[in-house]
């Protein structure tokens, strides 16, 4: 997966030379399936190719404009690595991909600015998850979404204890053996050849330490949920070595070792679910709690004016829509037009990008979750 930050989306929001291309596709990651996605690809850079035309762009213009996108086409080491959804970005002065846990549809958008509604959900209740299964001899960090799951590369995270120790003599090591613990059951965790357990246990932390390091390396900037997987003993220490911020309260118990993907998946969905949806549902609540106040609207021209003075707190949008036109910000005026055409702009989108770069929340829902069915609704700061 690639990272997409808030900076990186507010550059994408930013004016940019010339005509602003967005196009959006969605990818297989493994299995037989993975060849249509180069097919896909040159398929739409062939559409794109043709509304350049249709728009009055030089051949040569056009060629040097998707040169960088084209180059992906053939590039066997670019599609050995992707995720549930590609994200284009071209321009004159610009060129960006993102491959994102998300189910993009096709799309293709060509306007004075870059279409970022799409990706605006995981920034927001919808962002990926990540597992860090954690045992003595193993260590796997997993990249998740609500319908798939994949294991990240290992970059500066040692893969054990030992590794992470450079123990050579196996009776420093730490065992763990099913018994009885505290009252409970479980795996406990016993010493090796009478080492005692405060000298295991900071061994642990330097461990877990060591591998909080190598995580905020390889997530950087991420506040996605973290779900631990291990066994009972390690869950404290691990807490108090840890300074990711998204690190659930609830783990998934057991030692993960030799547990695939595909079955440590149901599992942290179940422990994240309800952080996912629990932002939406508050949004969604203060909406239907501010109605008949003023504060809230259902209708577009108002909103647009709003997000452009900076009014609009929070902002739902119907995935899957689009609504085309033009907004006039010297006379406020909004019209709508029934389809894309050269000029006009995703009106939804627009919002979106005020809403946001204003720091209000944008939340994109499907169409059945939005209130009273409507395309757009807002809650306003006044």
């Amino acid at each position: 997966m690639d990272s997409l930050s808030k900076d990186e989306l507010k550059a994408l929001m930013q004016k940019h030379e010339g005509l602003c291309i967005s196009v959006f596709m969605p990818t297989y990651r493994t299995g037989v399936e993975i060849q249509q996605n180069q097919i896909r690809l040159k398929n739409l850079l062939k559409e794109v190719e043709e509304k350049l035309v249709a728009s009055g762009l030089r051949a040569q213009e056009i060629e040097a404009m998707l040169a960088p996108a084209s180059g992906l086409v053939n590039n066997i080491l670019f599609w050995r690595r992707q995720s549930d959804g590609l994200a284009i970005f071209i321009s004159s002065d610009l060129f960006r991909y993102y491959r994102l846990p998300a189910d993009f549809d096709e799309l293709i958008v060509i306007t004075d600015r870059f279409h970022v509604k799409p990706l605006l959900h995981l920034l927001g209740s919808e962002v990926p998850f990540y597992i860090l299964a954690l045992s003595q001899n193993e260590v796997r960090i997993l990249e998740g979404s609500k319908r798939s799951i994949r294991e990240l590369d290992l970059e500066s995270i040692p893969k054990s204890l030992a590794a992470a120790l450079q123990h050579d003599e196996p009776e420093k090591q730490i065992r763990f053996r099913a018994g009885q613990s505290g009252g409970g059951s479980g795996n406990v965790m016993v010493s090796g050849h009478g080492a005692e357990i405060d000298d295991t246990k900071d061994n642990l932390l330097k461990y877990f330490r060591q591998i909080d390091k190598g995580l905020k390396d390889l997530l950087k900037d991420e506040r996605a949920p973290l779900v631990l997987a291990g066994v009972d003993f390690l869950f404290p220490i691990y807490k108090e070595a840890n300074t990711y911020p998204g690190l659930m309260d609830e783990g998934i118990p057991g030692n993960p070792k030799g547990m695939s993907p595909e079955k440590l998946h149901p599992h942290a969905w179940r422990i994240v679910k309800p952080y996912f949806k629990k932002d939406r549902n508050d949004a969604l609540d203060q909406f239907r709690q501010s109605s008949g106040t003023g504060l809230t609207s259902k209708d577009m021209a108002e909103i647009i004016q709003a997000a452009h003075h900076g009014r609009v707190g929070m902002l739902f949008l119907a995935i899957g829509h689009e609504r085309w036109g033009v907004f006039d910000p010297q006379s406020g005026k909004v019209q709508l037009h029934k389809k894309m055409a050269p000029g006009n702009e995703d009106l939804l989108d627009l919002a979106a990008i005020q809403t946001f770069l204003n720091g209000g929340k944008v939340f994109t829902l499907p169409p059945e979750k939005m209130p009273d069915n409507v395309q757009i609704a807002a809650v306003f700061r006044y």
